[in-house]
């Protein structure tokens, strides 16, 4: 029977990295912990006002905010703030988006189940059309 992997500190093979590719407005810090076709795991850090660009989880996605506050934001409807503690389940295909609040650094663990497909960047006015609460 196969052993259990554990990654620790300087051991970790994944390393971080500033916005990683071409999905992310603005400063984003990408530790990644997995990524296979089945899921991808990550912690995720956005500086003030950054965010992923539109996508989709074929699988659906959690999303688990660590610190900080941010926004998420289905197409069609107007963002929700989300705080540290909260837990967000985006259905497979649900067309999303997610980011730090505008005077605020977030980091969230993040696990996208299946293939991952990225649409258009989030326009500012996007960014701040959102639900107060």
């Amino acid at each position: 029977m196969p052993e259990s992997i554990i990654f620790s500190g300087a051991n970790n093979p994944q390393k971080s990295v500033m916005k990683p590719t071409a999905t992310f407005t603005g400063e984003v810090y990408l530790d990644l912990i997995s990524m296979d076709a089945a899921a991808s795991l990550a912690n995720v850090t956005f500086t003030p006002c950054a965010r992923t660009y539109w996508h989709t989880h074929e699988g659906g996605q959690m999303i688990k905010v660590s610190s900080g506050t941010g926004w998420i934001c289905d197409k069609g409807g107007e963002a929700r703030r989300i705080k540290a503690g909260d837990v967000i389940w985006a259905p497979p295909g649900t067309t999303h988006w997610h980011g730090a609040d505008d005077g605020s650094i977030m980091t969230h663990f993040v696990v996208g189940i299946g293939e991952t497909k990225w649409h258009d960047e989030v326009t500012n006015e996007e960014y701040h059309k959102r639900v107060e609460n």
